[in-house]
């Protein structure tokens, strides 16, 4: 994170000839939003003068209480470099205030600054590494997306094989010219999917990063002539993409997770947080895995995971220790958020359903060895192995009885969330599907 001042800021506008910089925001469902001023407005915009209509946005506020200001945080300032190099573009991520100077509750980079203080207020700093997968699509004619594509490379194929491999080469090279450490990217199972990995951080960062990290992919995937889409799952008969979590808590400077003398590495803490994890996953469900579509990327068959355990020793469980972490790498991987979710909201619901673990030394089950997906029912239910919510209106259901989950995102953004969330079910149920037509017209 650069500490840059406001100082800086107007410094580096004028000594790197930035003409444009984008004000950027996210809204509730995970969308990134901006408000573009010339370099002749920025001290406007750095003394947080800059409104914008909130009611214009989806789930923000009612038209009689629009006005929504724009507070840039400094520290996130960064020149795009894909763009033109005389009267070059910036961006400044935003928090959204209300008038009378307010952090507006419904804004999910607040959501997630207020889990952190509450990670804070118990003496830790939360450390997130996210690994991001999406897909690269032709576009037609047009240039408009389509799900086709002639490769047919799988599992860290390289090129020619690898079609994307050179557009996959630029994102890399471009995000770390903006300050990203790539830990890895390579092909993933499905044609045309891919996977970089970013470092960890702490959590506001990385939110952050993964925002910036999306804009960049879809920038870069258009030079060269392709669609990039964090949808979870584009295509049937292929695997879907995540956004797997991997976190660990650190307090004085040092990883609390790892613990030596346990026979699976793990310290309490870790196993707590484990525990808070599984009690809160299916309130959780409807913001890690925020779509109709997410659903069909959680079915058994494509590596997904579908039922709510944890292993140290494979990876069909919804949570997995990975097994070259150790001592300060310990960490817990969340296998079950898209590529779709809101990383403010996911971030802030992990962190405080595993809180809420350590906190009231919530104990997890046993950890499961076995292939789950091989199991027969009777074996699940002979462990207590209970499944994730399989569908986005049984997430919604989960989110509403979940008194903790409701909190941490507020009670009225929570219900406008619902709200929404059930719109989006009702216009899913009301359409008929290719495969009904098939599957149905002939018969009846």
């Amino acid at each position: 994170m650069k500490n840059y001042t406001r100082e800086d800021v107007m410094r580096i506008v004028e000594d790197e000839d930035v003409e444009f910089i984008r004000l950027q925001f996210t809204d509730m469902f995970g969308n990134l939003k901006n408000i573009a001023v010339t370099a002749s407005q920025l001290e406007r915009a750095l003394d947080n003068q800059c409104m914008f209509d909130g009611s214009a946005i989806d789930g923000f506020v009612r038209i009689e209480e629009s006005d929504m200001y724009l507070h840039p945080d400094y520290s996130t300032f960064e020149i795009f470099p894909w763009r033109p190099q005389q009267g070059k573009v910036a961006r400044m991520i935003c928090d959204i205030y209300r008038p009378n100077g307010e952090p507006f509750a419904g804004d999910p980079r607040y959501i997630l600054k207020s889990a952190i203080k509450e990670a804070e207020k118990l003496g830790y700093t939360f450390q997130v590494g996210p690994e991001c997968e999406f897909f690269l699509f032709d576009t037609d004619e047009n240039t408009k997306p389509t799900v086709d594509t002639l490769e047919q490379a799988g599992y860290f194929d390289v090129g020619p094989l690898d079609f994307g491999e050179n557009a996959r080469r630029d994102m890399v090279m471009t995000l770390e010219e903006m300050g990203f450490i790539i830990e890895a990217s390579h092909h993933e199972i499905a044609p045309a999917q891919h996977e970089i990995d970013l470092r960890y951080d702490e959590a506001l960062q990385t939110a952050d990063n993964i925002m910036t990290f999306k804009l960049a992919v879809r920038t870069i995937a258009r030079r060269y002539g392709l669609h990039a889409t964090f949808m979870p799952k584009p295509k049937s008969g292929v695997n879907g993409s995540g956004m797997h979590i991997n976190m660990s808590l650190h307090r004085d400077g040092r990883n609390i997770f790892g613990d030596t003398s346990d026979p699976l590495g793990l310290s309490k803490d870790a196993y707590y947080f484990i525990g808070g994890l599984m009690k809160h996953i299916k309130g959780m469900a409807a913001i890690t895995n925020p779509l109709v579509n997410s659903y069909k990327r959680l079915v058994p068959g494509y590596e997904a995971p579908v039922y709510i355990a944890w292993s140290t020793t494979n990876r069909s469980p919804l949570i997995r220790i990975p097994a070259a972490a150790g001592g300060e790498g310990t960490r817990i991987e969340l296998r079950s958020p898209d590529s779709a979710a809101n990383p403010y909201l996911t971030l802030a619901v992990c962190l405080r359903a595993g809180l809420d673990g350590i906190v009231n030394k919530i104990e997890p089950p046993e950890s499961v060895s076995g292939n789950i997906f091989a199991m027969t029912e009777e074996e699940r239910q002979s462990m207590s192995i209970d499944k994730l919510p399989y569908s986005l209106l049984e997430a919604i259901e989960e989110l509403e009885k979940d008194a903790l989950i409701r909190q941490v995102l507020g009670e009225e953004f929570a219900q406008k969330y619902i709200d929404a969330k059930k719109r989006e079910w009702q216009e899913y149920r009301a359409q008929v599907s290719r495969w009904e037509i098939e599957r149905y017209l002939y018969k009846y």
